[in-house]
């Protein structure tokens, strides 16, 4: 689990593995991550836009931006924490994703919520010892 806190705004990432979704033999991999966004602050915020910072294990790059996340742009009041789950293929097996959230107060004032770097990571064999 990773976990950063942006002016009471805390974000915890859980990732895992998707090996159902996966094909390591045609260099796909599958990972899901869960989000929870919790409001610690006294005011209101909604999510209002993401962006992500995707790197494989050999450096490569992609950036993503949208709106809201999984179609919503939550409002959360204090105290008041919203959850989702999304998934991110990747051609290597392991990389790490970090980004933002756009956040938006009730007086209309916008500022950026980290969300934690974190690892994607293939569960490697165990070895076997004779």
């Amino acid at each position: 689990m990773y976990k950063a806190v942006t002016r009471g705004i805390s974000v915890t990432v859980t990732p895992r593995y998707m090996p159902e979704e996966s094909s390591p033999d045609d260099n796909r991999y599958f990972f899901a991550y869960t989000v929870e966004i919790i409001n610690l602050s006294l005011e209101r915020v909604q999510l209002r836009a993401r962006y992500w910072r995707i790197t494989d294990e050999q450096g490569r790059v992609q950036e993503v931006r949208g709106a809201g996340v999984v179609g919503e742009e939550p409002i959360l009041g204090p105290g008041e924490s919203y959850s989702y789950t999304s998934g991110c293929p990747l051609t290597t097996p392991s990389g790490t994703m970090q980004g933002s959230y756009v956040m938006e107060t009730a007086s209309g004032e916008t500022f950026d919520a980290e969300i934690p770097a974190f690892s994607l990571d293939m569960p490697r064999s165990k070895r076997v010892l004779h």
